[in-house]
């Protein structure tokens, strides 16, 4: 009788561990992107992009037009140095204008250089204007008015696409568009969900959401350099997060190229949607504007 019993208590044992096996490994599974099957994770993956979404604002994040954010940014060179600040306005019409207004005391060329800038020079009062209107460009400096380089422009639009702004608001239902589960990790101390996004054109884009602001925590961008046969990273931190009118918006951010730093920049304010002028991403309203700014500093 007690053999009986003792097999009887070892049988319920077992049938409990294997319904607690069953229960608990497709739970652990559903978590790791390599044993998801490819609906599933690209559920998964829209799940987190939703929540993110959600979180920067919802409607008051995709219903974003016009940007107007003011700063400092930080420098640096070739070597990873810092080299010098300086202050900027930057007005953004999404998904492809743009107007950064860049100025210090003194002359200093190399900074230009470092923005992208080569061969400008601060005008009268410290003041150079980057303008960007789709596949057109022009610049105020010291020598007034001029178109910008091609490179200057296709660099800018390149930037546009990379934009995970623009990704969000404009492209997620963009035909080709491949988005899946990366996974769970710990960046900077802090747990994170992987979402991963391909495009059409080679571009992949790898975004750390926080699980419990379910905000940003950074975004690497992933392109192919046929020339240097060489895959280049692009990647964004976002820190110091703060409500500017519907948006949650990063008020810190660091900007790295394969691993170097490349820029920081510092954010004062920021305002979404203020309705600005229909000639203030044109041609014709630079010289005027930088009459304006350069009066504003005497």
């Amino acid at each position: 009788m007690r053999m009986r019993l003792a097999h009887f208590r070892r049988g319920i044992v077992a049938v409990g561990i294997l319904v607690a096996a069953a229960c608990v490994v497709p739970t652990v599974a559903a978590q790791n992107p390599d044993t998801m099957m490819p609906e599933q994770s690209e559920a998964k993956g829209k799940e987190i992009i939703r929540e993110l979404i959600a979180g920067l604002g919802g409607p008051g994040y995709t219903d974003v037009r016009e940007s107007e954010c003011s700063g400092l940014r930080s420098l640096f060179g070739h070597s990873g140095d810092l080299t010098g600040y300086i202050n900027f306005n930057d007005f953004r019409q999404y998904p492809d204008k743009a107007r950064i207004e860049y100025s210090r005391k003194g002359r200093n060329t190399i900074l230009l250089s470092l923005i992208g800038l080569d061969g400008l020079d601060f005008a009268h009062g410290g003041v150079v204007i980057a303008l960007y209107n789709g596949d057109r460009g022009w610049s105020y400096d010291r020598s007034g008015v001029s178109e910008l380089p091609v490179t200057s422009v296709t660099d800018f639009q390149e930037s546009a696409k990379r934009s995970v702004d623009n990704l969000l608001r404009f492209r997620l239902k963009e035909p080709g568009l491949a988005i899946r589960f990366g996974g769970s990790d710990t960046v900077d101390l802090r747990q994170v969900d992987w979402v991963e996004i391909n495009d059409s054109e080679g571009r992949k884009y790898r975004l750390a959401v926080n699980r419990s602001t379910h905000l940003l925590d950074r975004v690497v961008v992933s392109t192919e350099d046929t020339e240097n046969q060489q895959v280049n990273d692009d990647t964004t931190i976002y820190t110091n997060y703060q409500l500017k009118n519907s948006v949650w918006t990063p008020m810190q951010y660091t900007k790295e190229h394969n691993g170097r730093r490349a820029a920081q920049f510092f954010l004062d304010s920021c305002r979404y949607n203020p309705g600005f002028p229909q000639d203030l991403f044109s041609k014709d309203s630079l010289k005027s504007r930088g009459a304006e700014l350069v009066s504003k500093k005497k």
